[in-house]
């Protein structure tokens, strides 16, 4: 069939992709033409697309920063961080979920997982703050042990610790739904005939349950590995402060001190396309190697 007869016979089902692409193309790719001030020098009150051509000078002066070297180091632990500690951490709740047995247990964690996702950042870092306090929860339990109290928010060592435990948390009851979903398109005759060549619980899961899978966890593993340098700006900003800098300080949070705070448009667009490009080169190699080694990819 070709696509005007499939939009000829389908045509209303088509036209709910109107507002979505709309959506796109005003806030997404329009957008798009403003990274020529990256290469031009943009001044407020000027034209948008920047007063006069200078060529790759703001792309030599993030090289030369030292300081753009350290947030762009602290990204990238962040990145990796999340990815190796918590994409794999849906993939095991939604696989212990599934072997329960109970509904209304099963349910209940279920609710209980998923209820943080649904908080603000705002209050996700308030609380943060508040555990980790000299008086927190975390410091009381501490003393109560005979140990002193330690200021976490005030030490950049912890900061890493903290934001991956907050993101674990908050994400990875979330992040089970669709592993759920996919579990339930496996097969039961596979298990059957498992059981049926002598498999136990864990063969089953091993041979059965996450080839089954293997797509979803592809395509989200490619997804993440895409926003791999777009680590949470707003819970960042929200949590770390000047003396959290020589860890918690992203691309992400630099940007919006440079760009935003001290009206560098031109430094910060040049960062920014930076950043696009090796997030974008990301997705493509992912995306190729899982063709090749999986058999499953985006596209």
């Amino acid at each position: 069939m070709t696509w005007r007869r499939a939009l000829r016979r389908d045509w209303q089902l088509y036209t709910l992709l109107v507002l979505p692409l709309v959506f796109f193309l005003i806030f997404r790719y329009l957008p798009m033409f403003g990274n020529v001030i990256a290469f031009r020098r943009f001044r407020p009150g000027g034209s948008i697309f920047g007063e006069e051509w200078v060529g790759l000078h703001y792309v030599r002066m993030f090289i030369n920063d030292p300081t753009f070297w350290n947030v762009f180091q602290n990204t990238l632990v962040l990145g990796v961080l999340s990815l190796v500690i918590i994409f794999p951490l849906p993939i095991v709740l939604a696989l212990m979920l599934n072997e329960l047995r109970s509904r209304r247990f099963k349910r209940l964690v279920q609710t209980i997982s998923y209820l943080p996702h649904f908080m603000s950042v705002v209050i996700v870092a308030g609380l943060v703050f508040q555990i980790t306090a000299m008086r927190g929860t975390i410091n009381q339990v501490v003393t109560a042990f005979g140990g002193e109290a330690v200021p976490f928010m005030q030490l950049a060592e912890w900061f890493r610790t903290i934001y991956v435990g907050s993101e674990i948390w908050q994400t990875v009851g979330w992040g089970t739904i669709l592993y759920l979903a996919a579990l339930s398109t496996v097969d039961p005759q596979l298990y059957e005939a498992a059981r049926i060549d002598g498999a136990n619980r864990w063969r089953q899961t091993w041979h059965v349950t996450l080839p089954g899978i293997r797509p979803t966890m592809v395509v989200l593993l490619i997804l993440n590995i895409g926003s791999f340098m777009a680590v949470g700006f707003e819970k960042i900003l929200l949590l770390y402060n000047p003396l959290l800098y020589p860890t918690a300080d992203v691309i992400a949070t630099y940007l919006y001190r440079v760009g935003i705070g001290s009206s560098q448009f031109s430094y910060a667009t040049a960062i920014g396309l930076f950043e696009a490009l090796i997030g974008l080169t990301l997705v493509l190699s992912a995306n190729a190697i899982s063709r090749r080694v999986v058999g499953a990819s985006l596209w």
